[in-house]
């Protein structure tokens, strides 16, 4: 069940990212082939230095490369550094192609050849084993290159342009191919070394040889969509519910196994179809994430595990369910009155994002209220930014948002209703939808407070004047929205 009603998860990119980071340099065309000597072997330098022109083109200058070689006998690093530099050759070459720059786009699907062979041969050398399916692979990239630098090739030799437009089409199907046989093959070889990784995370007794590889794993999310799938398909998170749920290990270690968790869980992911054995361990993840919470001996710590949970509340209405059990809306409110834990717009998004899913169950009003969490929701609609930095601000919008939606789906309950009106929620949130700046102009906002007055007008309409309800209540929602949208601040 996705009960996702709410945009904007936050993905951990504010949190520092252990292991190699990839960086960046821009060069002249000169120089790139110079670094991309480091990476070529002999024959390769001969096909660069006969096809690769040097040009003064303003794209060339200001190439991307990314600077330094992988770390001997480092094949995951070789994997990415290779994999950026082949996709960024393969959506170049498009472009050309678009233009009809047919001398550039045979010089550099020359060059993407030496690339694909290079990191075929390398990544050889380094892993030292192979398998068929890795081999048929690897055929079906090159012979496709092949094709590619042959076609392009007799492009250059044709000034019919009727024939050159038909040619142009079979081009562009041979680039289309090239890629993906480039992709399946770069999905085979990161796969076999992600398992690598969870081997030796489940294999190893040494608590070091752990930490460092949670950690790897952990670098690994930060690359993208496709990294944090390939951890799910294999089996990745189950090794990290056995950190999770070892006491033995620092708090350090868990942290680090709870932000691969969150990563990997996060609802901006398309795939669930690997998350299978994750939701048969969920109830063990889930215990161990609350205690870490609880137990947490700083905002960082506190902030992912917290993260995972509320990845985790987007999957299934049991994961609510469990941490209704395991007293998380106790465990959360707490939580928020400690500043050494939650003193960041990022953690209040979290403990509001899982409060707004939990909200779904009948049951969780009661807790709420016993808690004193309507206060706690209600003073969530004025989250503030410290800083003014565009993450901060955004992180804002979403606290507001959701807390939002949370009271609207708790005002359900008469109890909490009456409660919220008490402590002025109701102006609270007539003022969000006037004034735009105290939203800080964000549509999201406007709908989520629109949604919650209305609910808590049908309960206590005694708490609005009639200006409100006639401009903000009474209307179609759209209406309301429209006119809101619209509204010019008084300064009066």
């Amino acid at each position: 069940m996705n009960m996702m009603a709410l945009p904007g998860v936050q993905h951990l990119d504010s949190i520092p990212v252990q292991g190699q980071r990839l960086h960046f340099m821009q060069v002249d065309s000169v120089q790139r082939w110079m670094e991309d000597l480091k990476l070529m072997t002999e024959c390769e330098c001969m096909c660069i230095l006969q096809a690769k022109p040097i040009s003064l083109e303003e794209e060339t200058q200001s190439d991307l490369i990314l600077a330094g070689g992988p770390g001997p006998g480092d094949p995951l690093q070789l994997l990415l550094k290779r994999g950026w530099v082949i996709s960024t050759e393969l959506r170049r070459i498009g472009q050309k192609l678009a233009q009809d720059r047919w001398a550039r786009v045979h010089s550099m699907s020359v060059r993407l050849t030496c690339h694909a062979r290079s990191m075929v041969s390398e990544y050889s050398t380094i892993s030292r084993t192979s398998s068929q399916e890795m081999g048929q692979a690897e055929k079906l990239l090159m012979d496709k290159c092949s094709e590619l630098s042959a076609v392009t090739e007799r492009c250059l030799q044709v000034e019919n342009e009727h024939v050159l437009k038909s040619m142009k089409a079979c081009v562009s199907e041979t680039l289309s191919m090239l890629g993906q046989h480039f992709g399946q093959l770069l999905e085979l070889a990161l796969t076999r070394e992600v398992q690598a990784l969870v081997r030796k995370i489940d294999t190893s007794d040494n608590i070091y040889i752990m930490e460092s590889t949670t950690g790897n794993l952990f670098s690994l999310t930060q690359e993208g969509a496709p990294l944090c799938r390939i951890i799910a398909k294999v089996d990745g998170i189950l090794c990290l519910a056995d950190i999770l749920t070892d006491d033995s290990h620092s708090e350090a270690t868990r942290a680090e196994a709870a932000a691969v968790v969150a990563q990997v869980t996060s609802p901006h992911l398309s795939f669930t179809q690997h998350l299978t054995s994750f939701l048969e361990n969920m109830e063990e993840i889930v215990t161990a994430l609350i205690k870490l919470c609880q137990e947490a001996s700083s905002g960082e710590v506190f902030l992912l595990a917290s993260a995972a949970l509320a990845n985790i509340t987007f999957f299934d209405k049991m994961a609510c369910e469990m941490l209704l059990q395991l007293n998380a809306i106790r465990v959360l409110l707490e939580a928020c009155s400690d500043k050494q834990r939650v003193d960041t717009p990022y953690t209040r998004d979290q403990i509001v994002t899982i409060l707004a899913n939990m909200s779904v169950l009948e049951q969780c009003a009661s807790d709420i209220i016993q808690e004193n969490g309507v206060q706690l929701v209600t003073g969530m609609l004025s989250e503030k930014p410290r800083s003014g930095t565009a993450a901060e601000v955004a992180a804002c919008e979403r606290v507001q948002q959701k807390a939002a939606v949370t009271l609207a789906r708790l005002c359900r309950d008469p109890d909490v209703a009456q409660e919220a009106v008490r402590l002025s929620c109701m102006s609270r949130l007539i003022e969000l939808c006037r004034s735009p700046s105290e939203r800080n102009n964000s549509d999201a906002v406007l709908v989520a407070c629109l949604a919650a007055l209305r609910r808590l007008a049908g309960v206590c309409p005694e708490g609005l004047q009639d200006s409100d309800f006639q401009q903000l209540v009474q209307p179609r929602l759209v209406d309301s929205f429209l006119l809101c949208s619209n509204m010019e601040e008084s300064f009066v």
